[in-house]
C-alpha cells in the first residue's frame, strides 16, 4: 500500500456510499485477496475513492491508490506514467475520477493498458455521491440476468428498429463480423465495463433516420448541458454519419457539431447499446449513469474495435441517450422475416 492508499483509508466518508462501494469491490470486481488492484481518483471524488479504500481494506488485498492532480496537470496530456506503471502489475483497476475537457486520450492510454493485459477494470467517469447511492445499490446479479436475456437475442438479429414519442425513429443494420458484448456490471477480462453497469453493445453495420436526445449527451458536454427534455438535440444520421443536428440550445448544437468533426471518423456511429440496468429508474443528467437507463443510446466516433471488431478508430466518443424507446428486433430465417419486440415505452418485455 502506498501513501496515497493511507491517505485515502484516513478520509470520513457518508455511510450511505457503502453499499456501492462495497458491490464495486465484492460483486462486480469479485476481487481476490490474492489480486492486486490500483485504484486511480481525484481531488473531486475523493471521497467516493475514500469509501472504495475502505472495501479494499476489508478484501484484504494489495493495493495502491494514486490522486491525479498529485502527478500533473488538470486537463491530462496523458495518463500520468506512475499510474501506468503500477497497472502493468495489477489484475484490477477502478477509475473513479470526474473528467475534464479533452482528457480522452489520457483515459485510452489507460484502457490500452486494460486491454492488452487483460485487467479487470471498472470505469467510474464521473461518479457522483448521487450516483452512489442510485446506481450502484443496483440488484447486478438480477441486471446480469436481464442483459444475459437481450444480449442472446441482439446476437441472432439482423437488424433492430427504434422508435420513441419525441421523434426518434431508426433502423440499425447488424454486422455479423462485430461482437455483441454484455457489461451488466458483472466485471471480467473479456470487456472492462463502466460502474454502475447494465448494457449490451456493439458497433453496428449501419444506421440511418433520426435519433432525438431527450435525455442527455456524454464526455463534458453532459455536465455543461444535463437533462436535454426541454431542449432536445435532434441528430439525422444516414450511412452511418451525422449529417444533421439541430436544437434549440445553440451552443449545445455548435458544441456537439464541433465535437463530432473532430477527426474523419468522430460523426460516425461507433455503438449501438441498450441500457439494462432496470434498478434506474430516471436520467440525472449524468452519462455515466443515464446510458445504462432501460433504452437505447448510440456513440458517435470509437467504436472499440478491439473487443467489437469494428476496423476503424476514433480519437473522440460521445454518447448520446433517448427516453421511452419502443424496440424490436428483426431475423431473417431463410426467405422470412422474424419480428420481436423486447421494449415498448421504456419497459422490457423480457421477465429477468
Amino acid at each position: 500500500m502506498n501513501e496515497t492508499a493511507a491517505h485515502l483509508l484516513s478520509i470520513v466518508f457518508p455511510a450511505e456510499f457503502t453499499q456501492g462501494a462495497h458491490s464495486a469491490v465484492f460483486t462486480c470486481l469479485r476481487i481476490d485477496p490474492a489480486e492486486k488492484v490500483t485504484l486511480i481518483t481525484d481531488r473531486a471524488a475523493e471521497s467516493i475513492a475514500a469509501s472504495l479504500a475502505a472495501q479494499l481494506a476489508e478484501r484484504g488485498c494489495a493495493w495502491n491508490a494514486f490522486v491525479l492532480e498529485d502527478l500533473a496537470a488538470r486537463p491530462l496530456a496523458g495518463m500520468p506514467a506512475p499510474v501506468l506503471a503500477d497497472m502493468e502489475t495489477s489484475q484490477v483497476s477502478i477509475f473513479a475520477v470526474q473528467v475534464q475537457p479533452n482528457e480522452l486520450g489520457s483515459r485510452m492510454q489507460m484502457t490500452d493498458v486494460v486491454n492488452r493485459r487483460r485487467m479487470r477494470h471498472a470505469h467510474m467517469v464521473n461518479i457522483t455521491p448521487e450516483i452512489m447511492c442510485q446506481g450502484m445499490r443496483a440488484d447486478y446479479d438480477l441486471v446480469d440476468r436481464l442483459s444475459q436475456k437481450v444480449l442472446e437475442r441482439v446476437r441472432r438479429a439482423t437488424r433492430i428498429r427504434a422508435t420513441t414519442a419525441a421523434g426518434t425513429s431508426i433502423v440499425a443494420e447488424m454486422n455479423r463480423d462485430y461482437k455483441w458484448f454484455k457489461t451488466s456490471g458483472i466485471i471480467s477480462p473479456e470487456k472492462w465495463g463502466n460502474l454502475p453497469g447494465g448494457e449490451c453493445f456493439t458497433s453496428p453495420g449501419e444506421v440511418n433516420g433520426t435519433f432525438v436526445v431527450d435525455g442527455v449527451v456524454g464526455d463534458w458536454l453532459c455536465a455543461r448541458y444535463g437533462l436535454l427534455e426541454s431542449t432536445p438535440l435532434t441528430i439525422e444520421i444516414a450511412g452511418n454519419r451525422m449529417v444533421r443536428c439541430a436544437s434549440a440550445d445553440k451552443q449545445l448544437e455548435a458544441d456537439f457539431r464541433a465535437y463530432t468533426h473532430t477527426d474523419e471518423n468522430s460523426d460516425r456511429v461507433g455503438e449501438f447499446a441498450i441500457g439494462t440496468n432496470i434498478g434506474v429508474e430516471r436520467v440525472i443528467g449524468n452519462i455515466l449513469q443515464d446510458e445504462k437507463f432501460p433504452g437505447i443510446h448510440i456513440a458517435f466516433g470509437n467504436p472499440y474495435g478491439e473487443h467489437t471488431g469494428a476496423p476503424w478508430r476514433s480519437s473522440t466518443h460521445i454518447d448520446v441517450v433517448g427516453l421511452g424507446f419502443n424496440i424490436w428486433l428483426e431475423s431473417d430465417a431463410g426467405s422470412e422475416r422474424r419480428t420481436e419486440q423486447i421494449m415498448r415505452e421504456g419497459r422490457f418485455l423480457l421477465d429477468a
